[in-house]
């Protein structure tokens, strides 16, 4: 197990703490209700994830809106996680899905590195009847050719874990290793990953056991890709733990509870990477013109700067 422990008097690391905020308004909104709720990170959509958007830009105003955004809530774009659509399927075995996910991915990441944001994260998909090895190779082509097509930038492409449900790739270490060890040399720099605690949950990793059993299943993935999550999705479990249900909570009201939850954010792997809260928020009812904080990711805000002190 590694783990660290700062020494008695120790000052608190300053983490990313932020969350999905409401996107009513664009992007700059989104980030000025992050700013609004105290947060020092946010996760945005570029284009609505129920449609592939390969076809959706970033116009010059919109890009100056990010980032008056940005210098006003002092969230800066390199603490700004992007996540894809939703739709987006690069391990599907049918071609023409395969495509449109693929192209879709692409502009993903394209709309990302203009923003100049942190990342863009997305959910690999479902293999269906199919081989698995070959929709893990589907994925690492996917990524592979947006990567190629990116414009130059910092911007890195992160594939997330899955909560296991039917086909779905991603669920475990080895999984995510092989998706990444197919991404060429030239463009793995710009590859990575990232854990949603939901999702591990889910799958069946027993994180809510001991702060031991939450750093053995840290290290198996950090072992298994030679690189530490460059991201974590901070989410409590509906489902119970194995069910393979991808059904969000609030921290401490769902099956993996408070206290895991403060052993990650103590946990090395934690520090200097977007810990992004994707919990249920208290109202749904945003004007694009308010910038106010939800009161949900508030609470959640101050009880992850609690757990980390």
């Amino acid at each position: 197990m590694r783990r660290d422990v700062r020494p008695a008097g120790a000052r608190p690391v300053t983490l990313l703490i932020g969350a999905h905020t409401p996107e009513a308004g664009g992007i700059a909104m989104a980030v000025r209700r992050a700013g609004a709720a105290g947060m020092t990170a946010v996760q945005v959509f570029t284009a609505p994830p129920q449609y592939y958007g390969e076809k959706v830009g970033v116009k010059p105003d919109r890009l100056a809106r990010f980032r008056e955004a940005c210098a006003a809530t002092g969230i800066p774009p390199a603490h700004v996680l992007v996540h894809a659509g939703y739709v987006l399927n690069t391990a599907s075995p049918e071609p023409e899905k395969w495509a449109k996910a693929a192209n879709g991915l692409a502009k993903e990441l394209e709309r990302s590195t203009i923003l100049g944001t942190y990342g863009c994260c997305f959910h690999p998909g479902s293999a269906g009847k199919a081989d698995r090895d070959a929709g893990i190779a589907r994925v690492a082509d996917a990524m592979t050719r947006a990567l190629e097509a990116a414009p130059p930038g910092t911007t890195r492409l992160l594939v997330e874990n899955t909560a296991g449900a039917g086909a779905t790739i991603g669920r475990t270490a080895e999984e995510v290793a092989a998706i990444l060890a197919r991404i060429p040399a030239a463009q793995r720099g710009r590859a990575g990953y990232g854990l949603d605690t939901c999702h591990l949950f889910a799958s069946g990793h027993p994180i809510h056991e001991s702060p031991a059993q939450l750093a053995a299943v840290l290290d198996a993935f950090e072992q298994a890709t030679g690189e530490p999550p460059a991201f974590f999705h901070l989410n409590d479990s509906e489902g119970a733990l194995g069910s393979n249900r991808d059904r969000h909570r609030l921290i401490g009201e769902g099956e993996i509870g408070v206290e895991p939850f403060r052993w990650l954010l103590h946990d090395r792997r934690a520090r200097g990477v977007p810990l992004i809260l994707e919990t249920p928020q208290a109202r749904d009812d945003w004007a694009d013109d308010d910038a106010s904080a939800d009161a949900y990711d508030v609470r959640m805000v101050e009880l992850l700067r609690t757990l980390a002190a």
